[in-house]
């Protein structure tokens, strides 16, 4: 009864934080004890006298921190061998060395049993924690991935929607056609969230790179695309260009938000066992500034526990993104 009140009432470690004794039950018991290894020692039982005493100073020693725990049981092991050896007995060497032994091996059964029963507690709070910082991943991998996705279209529907006013009286037709190009952005932007929130969507890279190239030159930025052949489509593994695509959209979206652009250069080519990408602008007045999501410092994260690296440089009223991943060479040799 007294090991299971220890066990319900701190479960934690015996040595870091002993629970408070019940009073009451340890008077009971060291009474109930006294008397039973009274009786016991009065018919000469040598070898079950000490049992109730050892089983005892087992369970007090539970509440006690280490040091005074250790006392207790080495106090209690010398004390056992005295009413053996004042009574006497059949065999004398018995009648001293049992008690100790039996508080010995009742002090590690039951301190060995606690010990037991808070590793199993501190797994099942470990494996507790595993699945929420799981639940907490997908959750901030869902706000990144949703966060690209409206930046981005919302960002391209404002520069268009600007476009189209300023177009709206010398050059009606055209104001149109912009205005029917952001119902467009805006009715992929809807199904592209609810791909996210259905699990469906990934970005690739071939489609942010077509992509930027559109949405720059839409902005009546002057953009180059410098992009070998297929090179979006491999030998790079699926991750890998879902990254690079994340990186190209991030760029893209920081020239649109962050600069005055008049040229931009998109360069992305396999090269020395490297997948090189590099994203220039010439408008921009200082750095990005660090928003939520996905930024470049978040993005420079990921690429580097990938083993790649993600820089950024701005001088001159320039800024240049610069993006690498390694290639497998069996890979690139396809």
């Amino acid at each position: 009864m007294l090991l299971h009140h220890r066990l319900a009432s701190d479960p934690a470690a015996p040595g870091e934080r002993p629970g408070r004794p019940p009073v009451a039950w340890m008077a009971a018991s060291a009474a109930g004890t006294a008397t039973l290894g009274g009786v016991l020692l009065a018919v000469r039982d040598d070898s079950l006298w000490a049992l109730a005493p050892a089983m005892t100073v087992a369970v007090a020693a539970t509440f006690l921190p280490s040091p005074r725990r250790w006392a207790l049981i080495a106090v209690a092991m010398a004390a056992a061998a005295v009413p053996g050896a004042i009574a006497g007995g059949g065999d004398p060497v018995r009648a001293v060395l049992f008690p100790p032994g039996l508080v010995a091996f009742s002090a590690w059964v039951t301190l060995g049993s606690l010990w037991a029963w808070d590793v199993a507690e501190r797994l099942n709070a470990a494996r507790r924690l595993d699945g929420e910082l799981a639940v907490t991943r997908e959750r901030l991998r869902f706000a990144a991935d949703l966060h690209d996705i409206q930046g981005h279209h919302l960002q391209v529907i404002a520069r268009k929607s600007e476009l189209a006013a300023r177009l709206a009286a010398a050059d009606p037709a055209r104001a149109i056609a912009e205005m029917s190009e952001v119902r467009r952005l805006a009715t992929e932007a809807l199904s592209d969230t609810r791909a996210v929130v259905q699990g469906y969507r990934r970005t690739t890279l071939d489609a942010e790179l077509a992509n930027a190239g559109r949405v720059l030159a839409a902005a009546d930025i002057r953009v180059r695309m410098n992009v070998e052949p297929d090179a979006g489509t491999g030998p790079l593994p699926d991750a890998d260009r879902h990254l690079l695509g994340l990186v190209v959209r991030e760029a893209t979206t920081n020239v649109l938000r962050h600069s005055r652009a008049r040229a931009a250069e998109v360069d992305y080519r396999l090269t020395g066992g490297l997948a090189r990408l590099r994203v220039f602008n010439d408008g921009t007045s200082g750095p990005p500034g660090s928003g939520a999501g996905t930024g470049l410092r978040t993005l420079a994260d990921r690429l580097r526990a990938a083993g790649g690296e993600l820089t950024w440089e701005h001088e001159h009223g320039s800024f240049v993104v610069t993006a690498s991943l390694p290639v497998d060479a069996s890979a690139e040799a396809r």
